[in-house]
């Protein structure tokens, strides 16, 4: 699934091209998770203004001919489990898992979704409709200033999941997914089974910081493709290629020598060093 850096880098190579073309026309394809939720006609001649991105999620606003005096719509664009924008000039025709095209004058936008799990919907803003609540629920941005360790110690007070599943949901900080989850609690010297509620405060502190480098890099590097990850470019990218524990079972660790060990939680795999990461 494409996470926050995956859906960051998508953000970035696609966002300054798109940026104050004007809607042609928008075609939907097999149905996505929820219905657009609005006539696609009337979005021709809007203008794209910045594309923006929260936790997983892309907005897309559009300001409407004759709405300079109103705040612009959009499109709520989630990559779902196997979903990628790709933005060109041209494109060959659209095949089966092509759900999505908002062809525009700077080019067209299009999502491939092979197994239908993403979405794209219209809202008045952002904080209205389907979009308000399908962001509602969101933890704090991994680069907020208030994404401090003193933040996350406070919200994890009282939890009795791992530490790693408290990561995983999502509602106290977005980006922290699977494999950097793992990395994160790797550089931090976390054991991904400590209980969330008993994880101190200068521990907070070093998996803030921890997760905040581990997304740092995989950005500078591309996201990680580990199916069929690529930004609207086409270009995969290289993360997965670099990672400490994840995906490494077996190996011997880079600090210590240690195998990788893997475990299951909440039906993901999670990769962690024995004797690097305490509990």
């Amino acid at each position: 699934m494409p996470e926050l850096p995956e859906v960051e880098v998508t953000r970035q190579s696609f966002a300054s091209r798109i940026l104050g073309a004007q809607v042609l026309s928008l075609r939907m394809g097999k149905p996505l998770r929820w219905p657009l939720g609005c006539d696609p006609g009337r979005l021709e001649g809007a203008k794209v203004g910045p594309v923006l991105r929260r936790g997983k999620y892309l907005w897309v606003p559009l300001s409407l001919v004759g709405g300079a005096d109103k705040p612009p719509e959009g499109l709520l664009v989630h990559l779902g489990m196997s979903g990628a924008l790709t933005f060109a000039k041209s494109l060959a025709p659209s095949g089966p898992h092509d759900h999505f095209e908002l062809d525009t004058t700077a080019g067209l936008l299009r999502l491939t979704d092979p197994r239908r799990f993403g979405a794209v919907v219209w809202g008045a803003s952002m904080t209205s409709g389907l979009p308000a609540r399908l962001l509602a629920g969101l933890g704090l941005e991994p680069f907020d200033e208030a994404m401090t360790g003193a933040y996350l110690h406070q919200r994890l007070k009282g939890r009795k999941v791992s530490i790693k599943q408290a990561l995983l949901a999502g509602d106290i900080v977005v980006g922290a997914g699977n494999i950097y989850a793992c990395e994160a609690l790797f550089m931090a010297g976390i054991s991904p089974q400590l209980e969330a509620g008993r994880v101190s405060r200068p521990r907070c502190d070093r998996l803030v910081l921890a997760v905040q480098e581990v997304l740092r890099q995989a950005l500078a590097m591309g996201g990680s493709s580990l199916r069929d990850f690529k930004d609207a470019y086409g270009s995969q990218g290289h993360f997965q290629l670099s990672t400490r524990v994840y995906g490494r079972e077996g190996e011997p660790c880079r600090t210590c020598a240690t195998p990788v060990r893997r475990m299951v939680q909440g039906q993901r795999s999670t990769f962690f060093c024995p004797v690097c990461q305490k509990k």
